[in-house]
């Protein structure tokens, strides 16, 4: 077959793939407009730039992981706040009926205009799920927990009953349809899972997560959150210091480390990892138990360096600015993401300029 009607041929197929199944089913690499990744903040600096791409990739899934009271549903919660302020729409699905609405606000989640669901079945709670995804008006989703996401066949049975690798297959079903709605829609669904011990491991991490493995495949970004440390500070107990590692990363690096403090009742301290950010970049000065910026002190112990930053924002968004730049971390609005067709005016010009330079270079070789 010659090369002109292999293009023939190859034109006569795309046309009748995008009759039958729509605009957008098959198409060139280089045609499609967002190649770039779109994403949105954490919430926490520290995490956005472990991550490695400025926040939570659009249109995949997040597993957020961890022993109990680790600061998972936190973790969530201030990604939530994140869409939110940008103008986007959130979605929690509760699961484990333990929404605190009081502390959600105080992490700053509008929780008039947050919807809302606490299923009494894994089977309803995933196809809610499904269905605000499918809507295409949703810009978040949180699933807390998978642990929670309990089969109806156990619900309706007897205490006693074995229902071996139901929820597990329940997980796999929902997973395989809800992955391609969540990458259409753009959608970023956040499942919060627990951690649960095999039984009879001698060597290795005896630790693992319900609901099977389906999860861990489909997942892009798995992050794994525990406590380090609690803060004191005169005796008394203000929150606790917490490391979220990233075990799994497809859109960057893996296995970078965030550590960031979480005040009880006010969630993650974002002056208290600016200030350790900004310390490793010495855009901040430390001596001893002293903290500088250009030679002015601002506070002694970490506690009242934050509490001054704290107090001063003009401060606080200079070092902010220069923490950003230095990090490569850029914000992003959801409202002001570029529009595809923009995107593709932009490239067919810079290739026309591309080619107008070689025929130029051409030219002045003859």
């Amino acid at each position: 077959m010659a090369k002109d009607e292999k293009q023939a041929a190859l034109d006569a197929a795309l046309k009748k793939i995008e009759k039958n199944f729509g605009k957008g089913a098959v198409m060139r690499m280089g045609e499609k407009a967002d190649t770039q990744i779109s994403t949105v903040p954490t919430g926490s600096l520290a995490l956005d730039a472990a991550i490695g791409v400025g926040g939570y990739p659009r249109g995949r899934i997040i597993e957020v992981y961890g022993p109990e009271s680790s600061g998972k549903t936190t973790v969530a919660l201030h990604a939530v706040a994140e869409v939110q302020k940008r103008g986007g729409t959130a979605a929690y699905i509760d699961a484990e009926n333990a929404m605190d609405p009081a502390y959600a606000e105080a992490l700053g989640v509008d929780i008039d205009s947050l919807i809302l669901s606490q299923p009494n079945t894994g089977e309803e709670g995933l196809q809610i799920a499904d269905t605000l995804i499918s809507s295409g008006a949703i810009d978040i989703v949180v699933v807390d927990s998978v642990a929670a996401l309990v089969p109806r066949a156990e619900i309706e049975g007897e205490m006693g009953d074995a229902h071996v690798g139901l929820q597990a297959r329940l997980m796999s079903q929902a997973l395989r349809k809800l992955s391609g709605n969540i990458s259409k829609t753009k959608t970023i669904a956040i499942f919060i899972n627990q951690i649960r011990e095999k039984v009879g491991v001698m060597f290795g991490n005896p630790e693992t997560t319900p609901g099977g493995r389906a999860l861990k495949f489909y997942s892009t970004i798995r992050l794994e959150v525990r406590r380090a440390e609690q803060i004191k500070q005169s005796g008394d107990v203000l929150g606790n210091r917490v490391k979220i590692k990233v075990v799994k990363n497809k859109v960057a690096p893996p296995f970078k480390v965030a550590e960031v403090d979480i005040m009880y009742g006010k969630g993650i301290s974002q002056s208290g990892e600016l200030l350790d950010m900004a310390a490793d970049k010495d855009i901040i000065d430390k001596a001893g138990s002293w903290y500088s910026y250009k030679s002015d002190r601002i506070g002694q112990g970490r506690e009242n360096a934050k509490k001054y930053l704290e107090e001063h924002p003009d401060i606080y968004q200079d070092i902010q600015k220069q923490v950003r730049q230095a990090y490569g971390i850029d914000e992003k609005s959801i409202a002001d993401r570029e529009d595809p067709e923009k995107i593709k005016e932009k490239r067919e010009e810079a290739k026309t300029e591309k080619e107008a330079a070689t025929d130029k270079k051409s030219d002045q070789a003859k």
